[in-house]
């Protein structure tokens, strides 16, 4: 049932592989470009601190929010943590690998903060957070929790409830706590129809109907 929620025990993470796509691998060799109102970079350190309405662009990638701290390891990895304005939440989309001739599908979410991996390729959604994944512009999968982990390299997404996000998560959108989601039954395009278990009964001519004994 399309608006079914799933209730998850505190503590408990939803971990599952999205069918039929894959996130686009070739996004993590991609230049991190950014847009801010005001920086500051440390060469020595190789840090740079992005203040004001910020936008990264990372191949397919997208994120948005108040403040990006950036950081390159001595390997040339980089890792970003995104935090959004106070009461607000920072925003996450990615365009994910589909085979030729299947509809785009994309994976967007939202957290307080946004923390992104690029050595281990991974986005983490922290405080308020939600996921989801679209089909073009249909909604087909979405969750909500206190910490929200997607594992670019295994295409494996982690929710887990309050008590194990980080301290002092705010869990207005997840009540008492738990992890909510909403999972739609995966599309298998060109699959035929399955035929009927039994054949359909006959129609009765319209003389014969009422001709029977009173």
């Amino acid at each position: 049932m399309r608006k079914r929620l799933l209730p998850i025990l505190l503590l408990a993470a939803l971990a599952f592989a999205m069918g039929g796509a894959r996130a686009e691998k070739a996004d993590r060799n991609k230049p991190m470009n950014i847009e801010a109102d005001a920086l500051r970079h440390d060469e020595l350190k190789q840090t740079s601190v992005f203040t004001g309405r910020v936008v990264v662009t990372k191949g397919t990638i997208v994120l948005r929010g108040a403040r990006l701290d950036v950081r390159q390891d001595p390997d040339g990895f980089q890792y970003g943590t995104m935090t959004a304005e106070s009461g607000k939440r920072a925003f996450f989309r990615q365009k994910r690998d589909t085979v030729p001739g299947l509809p785009d599908e994309f994976v967007e979410g939202e957290g307080e903060v946004i923390e992104y991996d690029g050595r281990a390729d991974l986005v983490r959604l922290i405080r308020r957070s939600e996921l989801r994944r679209y089909r073009e512009t249909t909604l087909t999968d979405e969750m909500a929790g206190a910490l929200i982990i997607y594992n670019n390299l295994t295409d494996v997404f982690t929710v887990d409830g309050q008590k194990s996000a980080p301290a002092g998560s705010n869990t207005a959108a997840t009540p008492g706590g738990r992890v909510r989601a909403v999972l739609s039954p995966k599309e298998t395009p060109g699959k035929p129809a399955p035929a009927p278990t039994s054949p359909a009964p006959a129609l009765r001519p319209s003389g014969e109907l009422g001709s029977g004994a009173k």
